[in-house]
């Protein structure tokens, strides 16, 4: 696997390709750790969510079906 210090990064502009390098690289490797930090704290919001929900409707006693047809 390769190492953030070794990895080639290329970007695509138009026709255009070229290799990120120095500055402009590790700014391009902390964008994508927080771009990924954000997508795991998202899916783990989503689960927590709809864990959150599945238990009030079992608190409640009824299925999903059931609470979309009380709330429509």
């Amino acid at each position: 696997m390769a190492t953030a210090s070794n990895e080639k990064i290329l970007i695509g502009n138009d026709d255009e390709v070229i290799e990120l390098t120095d500055a402009d690289k590790e700014a391009f490797l902390a964008q994508r750790a927080l771009d990924q930090a954000a997508f795991e704290a998202s899916e783990i919001a989503k689960k927590a969510k709809a864990q959150a929900k599945l238990a009030l409707l079992d608190k409640l006693g009824i299925t999903e079906d059931e609470a979309k047809l009380l709330l429509s």
